[in-house]
């Protein structure tokens, strides 16, 4: 009996259901759970300088991967693209565009046609809808031209401020920043922008970037959150910033990857990745 007592009470012990309790994952920051908000970046000006000229050197011009031939076809192509793949949206409008590349067209393409063109596209039925309302719109109140302005271009049927934001800043060279699931992701989890929405953090971007990078900034953030600071596990051994980065989520290594030592030569010497090629 005092065996069995014992037992029973070495199999409660609190040293025992310690060790079988798993220690909680952590989540990557997302816009529906962006976890403990960071108040401030984590790095001076000096070190947020450092990380946009890595990314500078490695790629000085960077561009977006959605597939257009003018304003227009853009503007259709980032309103296609949310909740989308950007292969999947290029797939998708390659014969679109090919046959409607204005509102004047799309207009007379019709819904129906428009629908059966983006199928293979989520949400589908909406963005036919939309695709087709935002070209009456564009003939109506700007002549068939898309707007150099945010206002405006968030009137328009499925245009929202990150939309409008990628528009600007792509086809009229405007710094903006476009905050998608990859940037706001890449704010909060290494520290360099925090933010609880995107808004946030596209205005924590703002105070941040210094002025000559911020064209290209909001391409090199989304394309280093989507290939390498991914949100299951980001690809550090593949990081070009990894020994600027801060984030408690960094894996530790005994050397720096080569990358980020063969960017930070490039930078030393006053160079760029296409110079050394």
């Amino acid at each position: 009996m005092a065996d069995s007592k014992i037992t029973k009470r070495r199999a409660t012990s609190p040293a025992t259901a310690t060790k079988k309790k798993a220690a909680p994952k952590r989540k990557a920051p997302s816009v529906d759970n962006p976890g403990k908000v960071l108040k401030r970046s984590r790095y001076t000006k000096a070190e947020t300088y450092a990380i946009f000229q890595r990314f500078h050197a490695d790629n000085p011009e960077p561009e977006g991967e959605l597939d257009y031939v003018n304003a227009y076809t853009l503007l259709v192509a980032v309103v296609l693209s949310a909740q989308a793949t950007d292969v999947g949206v290029n797939r998708a409008t390659k014969h679109l565009f090919q046959i409607a590349d204005t509102p004047e067209k799309m207009v007379a393409l019709g819904e129906d046609k428009v629908r059966e063109e983006i199928r293979t596209i989520g949400l589908y039925k909406t963005k036919a809808k939309n695709v087709i309302l935002l070209s009456q719109q564009l003939l109506r109140d700007h002549g068939g031209e898309v707007p150099d302005d945010r206002e405006e271009l968030e009137k328009l049927p499925g245009v929202g401020r990150k939309t409008a934001n990628v528009v600007l800043n792509i086809f009229f060279g405007q710094p903006t920043i476009a905050v998608d699931t990859h940037l706001f992701r890449l704010g909060n989890r290494i520290g360099i922008a925090p933010g609880k929405t995107p808004l946030d953090v596209e205005k924590a971007m703002e105070r941040i970037i210094p002025p000559e990078f911020s064209l290209h900034a909001h391409h090199w953030l989304i394309l280093h959150g989507r290939y390498i600071c991914k949100a299951r596990k980001p690809e550090c051994k593949r990081c070009l910033i990894y020994d600027l980065c801060k984030s408690p989520e960094k894996e530790p290594y005994d050397a720096i990857p080569e990358i980020a030592v063969r960017t930070a030569a490039l930078v030393a010497a006053g160079k760029t990745r296409l110079d050394a090629e």
